[in-house]
């Protein structure tokens, strides 16, 4: 069972080198809120009031899919600007107590293959180094993807392009949030290309940045800024109170995807299908942007994160999802919504979504989170999805997968 930002490896903490930090790391394992007689109050993130997380080994000998949860500290500046940039919103941090402007929820979720050691440095230092990550880092970083050479050698930088050349005039200029998150990924492939089990095995990544705009906690507020990151296959769903609708925030990282077949048809690599008719980028891979996997990186398997912006009304929306393929591969979006209606708590609810997977016969590590919004528990209308679950689950009796769960 992964648990909430537990130590890292030993063998881990003795090959890496020591994390680049600009300041001493201010995350925080609870979020402040502003209290009606104008205090601050806290409240822990592991409460399953407030955040859920369920997870299984399923089938597999090994654990490999991870998550974590933690309250960083970023540059109001750098949240201003990714508002305007993103929103067109004049937002003013100087309205809220310092230590609220600068307050952001960063979840994390991580699905290794081939091993747990990216997806172990993940829940344990991806956290930290999105909080501490400098534009003075970028020219360096840029400089070890370019000579990672392959697909590399036409990298232009992409959303750290302004920041390549130390010289030039838009260094000056603070990054956003995209930035923030484009430079930690990279970070982490830079960190761990001194790791030798790096090259041989790797994990997707999906990470929500929440930044609640007035003075109460992301679970309680009126007006959110939602940032997704993301590489691979994890996935996040946001799910609204008008009758449990769902919006996907990522799209899966695969070869025959559109837009990663456009960014891959300068490779010579092709692809091939297994004998479970999944299609593998070069023979090896489902995913073409992962972290790790550092011996394909000259094939076009990048680290960098497709980066999505959403300006939301909290109580509108009921939670946020974040899953494993070994929970999307059998459940649809529309079942995980529906599985999470009128569950006393998110953790309850994250249970639900796994035991549902798990009948439904996954045997791959299994994970789902849940952070609530301000419309939890405020779904309207129908569990239009519960007829189908019900004959899914009739199918599923007498199956291998169900002998050996009821015996």
């Amino acid at each position: 069972m992964a648990c909430f930002l537990p130590s890292r490896s030993p063998s881990l903490l003795r090959s890496l080198p020591r994390l680049p930090q600009h300041r001493s790391a201010r995350y925080h394992d609870y979020v402040r809120i502003c209290t009606p007689a104008g205090g601050m109050g806290r409240f822990l993130l592991n409460n399953p009031n407030f955040i859920g997380a369920a997870n299984s080994r399923g089938e597999r000998r090994y654990q490999e899919d991870f998550y974590s949860y933690s309250a960083l500290s970023l540059e109001p500046e750098e949240i201003r600007l990714t508002l305007k940039k993103a929103h067109d919103l004049d937002w003013d941090p100087s309205a809220l107590p310092p230590s609220i402007a600068r307050q952001v929820l960063f979840v994390g979720i991580y699905d290794g293959h081939g091993g747990s050691t990216v997806s172990q440095f993940l829940r344990q230092e991806l956290h930290g180094l999105l909080e501490n990550v400098h534009k003075s880092q970028v020219p360096e970083v840029y400089a070890w993807a370019k000579e990672l050479g392959g697909y590399f050698r036409r990298f232009n930088g992409g959303a750290l392009a302004p920041w390549i050349e130390p010289t030039a005039p838009t260094f000056q200029e603070e990054m956003d949030l995209e930035a923030r998150a484009t430079l930690a990924f990279f970070e982490v492939d830079k960190i761990l290309s001194e790791e030798k089990e790096a090259k041989e095995c790797g994990a997707t990544s999906s990470v929500v940045l929440l930044k609640s705009l007035d003075n109460m906690g992301f679970f309680q507020a009126t007006q959110l800024a939602l940032t997704v990151a993301h590489v691979g296959d994890t996935r996040v769903l946001l799910t609204s109170t008008d009758a449990g609708r769902v919006t996907p925030l990522t799209e899966n990282h695969h070869a025959e995807a559109r837009v990663e077949s456009q960014r891959l048809r300068r490779m010579m690599g092709g692809l091939t299908t297994d004998s479970f008719g999944e299609v593998r980028w070069m023979g090896a891979l489902a995913n073409t942007r992962c972290l790790g996997d550092l011996k394909f990186k000259p094939f076009g398997v990048t680290p960098e994160p497709e980066v999505r912006h959403m300006l939301l009304e909290g109580p509108k929306y009921s939670h946020l999802t974040l899953l494993s393929d070994g929970v999307s591969s059998v459940v649809s979006d529309e079942e995980v919504s529906d599985l999470a209606r009128g569950a006393l708590t998110p953790k309850v609810a994250a249970d639900r979504i796994l035991t549902f997977a798990e009948e439904m016969g996954s045997d791959d590590n299994m994970t789902a989170v849940i952070v609530p919004l301000a419309g939890w528990n405020k779904i309207t209308g129908p569990d239009r999805t519960k007829e189908l679950r019900e004959y899914r689950l009739k199918g599923m009796q007498g199956s291998e997968r169900h002998r050996g769960r009821w015996m």
